[in-house]
């Protein structure tokens, strides 16, 4: 009988506008395990949304990514990362506006650093976008998990507009792009 390999979790923690856009289109990627839409990066203890939506607490809306290496590498995820949001604009995502919506990548480990650096670089280089990247590459903090009715927002409430107008079509984009990459 052979031995199956145990999974290897790794995580990984990302802010590219509303959690919940982040969320839906992380979850859909094969060898991603869970996505736990949070808060990060600020300064005040036990955040709460009403906090956060606020600007003034430091945190930006995140999602922390918990994956299988042995499915999904880390340079993948940063690449569907800056392709389904804009890395150049600062504080905000489209009509979402404020430092808790800003471009950040929180590395856990020295190697997260290096590869998201390396990878601005490249999309630098390559001229991808027009306008500068303004992604934040820092180092992870306390991960404050969001209050319950966020997680899994698009499945638990598709007729919210917000979902409607903004995340359905961004997920179709999405899917697009990376099919050979999503979940059976």
């Amino acid at each position: 009988m052979q031995r199956k390999k145990p999974v290897i979790p790794r995580t990984a923690i990302f802010a590219g506008g509303c959690f919940w856009c982040t969320e839906a289109i992380f979850t859909q990627l094969d060898g991603v395990l869970e996505v736990i839409p949070g808060y990060t990066g600020g300064h005040v203890a036990h955040p709460t949304y009403e906090q956060v939506r606020t600007g003034t607490t430091g945190h930006a809306e995140a999602v922390m990514i918990i994956y299988d290496t042995e499915k999904i590498t880390y340079d993948r995820l940063l690449e569907v990362f800056f392709a389904t949001h804009d890395p150049t604009q600062l504080n905000r995502q489209g009509n979402d506006v404020g430092p808790q919506y800003r471009s950040a990548i929180f590395y856990t480990n020295q190697g997260q650093k290096e590869t998201a650096e390396a990878y601005i670089r490249f999309l630098e280089e390559q001229g991808v976008y027009d306008s500068p990247i303004v992604t934040e590459v820092v180092p992870a903090s306390e991960f404050w998990p969001a209050e319950d009715y966020h997680k899994n927002y698009l499945e638990n409430h598709p007729e919210n507009p917000y979902c409607q107008y903004v995340i359905l079509p961004k997920l179709e984009k999405f899917r697009k792009r990376f099919g050979e990459w999503l979940k059976e």
